[in-house]
């Protein structure tokens, strides 16, 4: 039988083996996600990544030899990332999301939630829990100087209008009803945004966001 269009070549990596047989077990139940590989540090995710070319990754964000940050810098622009943690306030997975991770998940995380964060950052979107991540970066933007992003400037007022709503979690149709505006002209606004500011997908614009001090950290708890 040839390959699905619709298959997710997935490669699951953790230093510990019973969880990475559990989540590759339960991935592999799925029809349209195949688990191509495994690996037990993240210089060994990006070896098999770069050997397989998967379409998403589940990082460990703690692993020996190399962590799963370093190894998330290192396939930039490859696979799609979801960092694996036990801590949602996690400085590890902050940095995580800087170097290019698309989202993250709990180890606890239930079968149900894991194939739909997979499918979400496979067809190309981040996985943003308005609560979780942007209270993740909130806390750890409060501790850190705020670097330059000097690609702020070239937005215009509306790009800029639009960059605010999405670090505050809203999806393109609520963006799109807030500005009384159509889905399609969110959606050029969002690439336009991205493609100045060398961003690869929503979340690296959440935490360029809250870095740069466009929007104003809030969450407390």
């Amino acid at each position: 039988m040839g390959k699905r269009v619709t298959e997710v070549r997935i490669v699951v990596a953790d230093d510990h083996q019973v969880v990475r047989a559990g989540f590759a077990g339960m991935l592999d139940t799925q029809p349209d996600f195949t688990v191509i590989g495994t690996a037990s540090d993240g210089a060994e995710a990006v070896s098999v990544c770069r050997e397989v070319t998967p379409d998403v990754v589940l990082m460990d964000v703690r692993m020996p030899v190399m962590d799963g940050i370093e190894a998330t810098r290192q396939l930039s622009g490859g696979p799609r990332i979801l960092i694996l943690t036990t801590f949602d306030l996690d400085e590890y997975v902050y940095d995580a999301l800087r170097a290019g991770a698309s989202g993250f998940l709990l180890k606890d995380v239930t079968a149900e939630h894991l194939f739909d964060a997979v499918r979400v950052v496979a067809s190309g979107e981040a996985l943003l829990a308005p609560t979780v991540t942007r209270r993740l970066i909130s806390e750890f933007t409060k501790q850190r100087p705020a670097p330059d992003a000097p690609g702020l400037n070239t937005l215009t007022p509306r790009e800029t209008q639009v960059l605010r709503l999405v670090a505050e979690g809203l999806s393109n149709p609520e963006i799109a009803a807030r500005l009384v505006v159509t889905e399609e002209t969110v959606k050029t606004h969002v690439s336009r945004v991205l493609n100045k500011l060398g961003l690869r997908d929503r979340t690296q614009a959440v935490v360029t966001a809250y870095e740069s001090g466009l929007v104003v950290p809030r969450f407390r708890n």
